[in-house]
Order: C-alpha cells, then sequence, then structure tokens
C-alpha cells in the first residue's frame, strides 16, 4: 500500500501524474525502467530487472539500513565489498523530463553517465566511509558504470574520503559496433586502442589513486574468447599470454574464475539454451522489431553474458564436478580436457602458468608498484611496456597475434637481459624478441 512503513525505501511515480519521464531499464523488452504497480496506482523505478526495483538512497531511514547491514558483515570478518553499479544510487527525485538530445549532448550519448551525476552520489559514499568503511580494516571496490576518466578520481583518491577503487567499462567496450548490441565489428578490435585505452587508464592513477585492471567477469563472455582466440591451437597461449598482461600492468588485477583454466565461451546457437534476462529479453526485443534474430544470435556467441556463468569445470566427471545436479547453465563440452584436475598435473597447462605469473608478481613490487612505459604505440601486433621501480626494469613483451613476430626494438636489443618468463616452454630458445603466436616474454633488464 502507499502508507506501508517501507513505501519510501523505494522510487514511486504515482499515475495520476501521469506516465513518468523516460528513464532506461537495461533488462526489460520495452526498455523502460519504470514498472506500473496495479495494486497501488503507480510506477516504481527500476534501472536493471522489474524484479530489482532500485533503492532510495535519498531516505535516510534506508542508509542506516544499508549501512547497519555492511557493519554486520564487517563484524563477522568480511574483507571488503564490492559495489555494483554504486554510482547510480542517487538520483533527482523530481525526475525531470530526459530526452535522448539531452544525453547526447552532456554525456556523449551515454545515460549510464547521466544516470552515475545524481546530486548527492558523493555525500552518501562519505556517508558510508563515516559510518562504515572507517571503522573497518576493509577494501571497497565500485563498479564504475558511468564513470569517465575524468571523474574517476572523484571516487577514490584518497582524501576525499570514498572508496578505495573502481573499475571502468571503457576497456571492455572495446570492439562492439555502436548501434548493435553486443556485436563485434568484422574486423575485431584494435590492439592500438586497446593499448590506448589502459595507458591512458593507467596515467590517470599514477601520481595519486590507486587502479584495477581486468578482461573478464560475471558480467562479460570468457577472456580467451572475447580478447584471445580460443581455435583449438591458440586457446592456451592466448590464455597464458592474456594472464600475463594482467598480472604485470600497475594496478590490482581481478581475475574471473575458470580463466585460469583457459575457459572459454559455450556459444550457444539457441535462445532456449541461455538464462540471463539480458540476452533473452534482447531477443523479444528484437523479434518484436522483427530484427535479424539469426544476426544477434552470432553475436551472442561472443558477447553473451552467460559465456562467462558456465558451471566451473573441476574434474571430467558428469557436469565437470560441479553438481550433482542439473546446473543452471549447461557445462561446455570441453570440460573433458579442461579442467583442474588435469591440468593441476600438466606443468605447463594454463592453471600452472598462472601460479608462475601470480608467484612472479608478489616476488616483485616493481610489477605491482614500478612506473609502466608503454613502447611502440603503433605496432598493431606487439603490445609491451617496461615497469621501473628504482634500479629495477622488467620488459614485457605481448603477441596479440596469430603471427609469429620478430619484434624489432633497436634500442632494447643491445641491453643485458635476463627471461623471467615464457608462455611457451621452449620461448627462451626460439631468439631475442621473436614472440610466437600470442607469445608473452618477460625479462628483467640489466
Amino acid at each position: 500500500s502507499r502508507i506501508n512503513k517501507y513505501r519510501d525505501y523505494y522510487h514511486w511515480w504515482p499515475a495520476e501524474k501521469g506516465k513518468p519521464p523516460f528513464r532506461p531499464g537495461s533488462f526489460e523488452v520495452d526498455g523502460s525502467g519504470w514498472r506500473f504497480d496495479s495494486l497501488t496506482n503507480a510506477y516504481y523505478l527500476h534501472y536493471f530487472s522489474f524484479k530489482q526495483p532500485d533503492l532510495n538512497w535519498e531516505n535516510p531511514k534506508l542508509r542506516k539500513e544499508m549501512f547497519d547491514m555492511m557493519n554486520f558483515w564487517f563484524d563477522k570478518g568480511v574483507d571488503g565489498f564490492r559495489m555494483d553499479v554504486i554510482p547510480f544510487i542517487s538520483k533527482d527525485t523530481s525526475f525531470p523530463v530526459i530526452t535522448q538530445k539531452d544525453i547526447d549532448t552532456k554525456y556523449h550519448g551515454d545515460w549510464s553517465q547521466y544516470l552515475a551525476s545524481g546530486p548527492h552520489l558523493h555525500d552518501y559514499l562519505k556517508e558510508m566511509d563515516s559510518q562504515v568503511l572507517s571503522r573497518h580494516n576493509v577494501m571497497s571496490v565500485a563498479e564504475g558504470a558511468g564513470v569517465t576518466s575524468a571523474t574517476a578520481h572523484n571516487f577514490v583518491d584518497e582524501d576525499r574520503k570514498e572508496l578505495n577503487m573502481l573499475y571502468h567499462f571503457e576497456g571492455v567496450n572495446l570492439g562492439y559496433l555502436p548501434g548493435k548490441f553486443k556485436q563485434m565489428s568484422p574486423k575485431g578490435y584494435s590492439l592500438l586502442e586497446f593499448k590506448n585505452i589502459y595507458s591512458k587508464w593507467d596515467g590517470i592513477f599514477a601520481e595519486k589513486g590507486w587502479g584495477t585492471i581486468y578482461l573478464g567477469n560475471h558480467d562479460q563472455p570468457r577472456m580467451v574468447t572475447r580478447w584471445g582466440n580460443d581455435a583449438p591451437q591458440f586457446r592456451e597461449p592466448s590464455s597464458k599470454m592474456l594472464t600475463t598482461f594482467l598480472m604485470t600492468m600497475r594496478a590490482t588485477p581481478y581475475y574471473y574464475f575458470g580463466d585460469e583454466l583457459g575457459m572459454n565461451n559455450i556459444k550457444f546457437s539457441k535462445i532456449e539454451d541461455y538464462r540471463d534476462i539480458e540476452s533473452i529479453n534482447m531477443y523479444q526485443q528484437i523479434k518484436n522489431k522483427n530484427g535479424d534474430l539469426k544476426e544477434f544470435l552470432e553475436a551472442q556467441k561472443i558477447g553473451a553474458r552467460d559465456n562467462g556463468r558456465t558451471p566451473f569445470q573441476w574434474d571430467s566427471s558428469a557436469n565437470a564436478g560441479f553438481s550433482n545436479a542439473t546446473p543452471w547453465l549447461s557445462v561446455n563440452p570441453n570440460y573433458k580436457t579442461v579442467n583442474v584436475a588435469i591440468e593441476e598435473k600438466e606443468p605447463n597447462s594454463p592453471l600452472n602458468y598462472f601460479k608462475k605469473v601470480v608467484k612472479l608478481r608478489k616476488d616483485n613490487p616493481v610489477l605491482v608498484y614500478g612506473k609502466y612505459d608503454l613502447l611502440d604505440r603503433d605496432n598493431p601486433k606487439i603490445y609491451a611496456y617496461t615497469r621501473t621501480l628504482g634500479d629495477e626494469k622488467i620488459l614485457v613483451m605481448l603477441n596479440f597475434s596469430k603471427d609469429t613476430v620478430n619484434w624489432n626494438y633497436p634500442s632494447l636489443k643491445s641491453v643485458n637481459k635476463t627471461l623471467l618468463l615464457s608462455n611457451y616452454t621452449d620461448g627462451s630458445d626460439v631468439g631475442d624478441f621473436v614472440l610466437l603466436p600470442y607469445g608473452a616474454l618477460v625479462y628483467k633488464l640489466d
């Protein structure tokens, strides 16, 4: 009812005022972020699923409930929170009319930038810090939807007393065609743009604040399919190469379970195989508009979130050892050869390579804190950079192509160097600065 004591824990628009001004609902067939409640003759706001109504952070009682909940878990020993779309918590509750022209003009066509610009967002984050975060030895990381390189420091600078880290979307959105739903360009993504994005974000936090880096999570397809090459002959080397990238950059790496095995997209061919409402409702939306469903399903083989949500592959038993019950999603058919039990026994498996790279990062503070310098920016196949801390310098060379590349960088070829890591077992014998397909070489420079 309208007099329920929890009514103001949510955002409502009474129907007697007419239809509410448009706000996007990311997962709805009609694209609207409002849903009509016939029981109370009002619309409630949900930026995502209608089963996920947005909480009204403008209500101090709601904020206290949230802070009490956080303190409850921190008192039990939880080490931190990853905060889903936290930039969207504050709303202008007058809900002014916002047109697509407004979004195009003020926010570069990106609704998320508008949604992340609520009037009291930073007030609430500071309040969260004073009431919760500062009282515990914990970490906080924000999903930075709508956050740009120009606004990132407003969230994570230490002197602002808000959050510790956030992760951006500029990198993971690279390569999709404009105006299409997660449809990759036929040319794939540009390594030059990839390098520019990650170099830019390194620079943003070079002097203050701290960055994050990731190539996969529960909202993304599998890393090796999206950014490497999951063809049988390239899946393992490209998986290892991407792992090397994540673990040698100046930022906290967020690494998604299964990527250490080289798990790849399952690539469902039928909409009935999907469980994610993003895929299911977008399919229906395209169908309602008489759009190209075949094109959509083909694109989903690369971009769908369910690709990253298939059961973890423990061994070659039924359901990959994940469960005796029928799993929510089908298991990737390659589970009999890509699983923990097999890879633990194979010295050169992606899993054991992952362990080596993690150890390398832990043993070498230069890979954590060292200055980052991009080399050969315009090379379309090689991503190379150095990390420098005091007298220590490490060179990282990554081949993002299926070709063998003899990287020509004369100023470094005469430098004394020690090979620390190669993602090919015979990498040290191929020749200095020769990178095999999806090769990764890490050198210590003397």
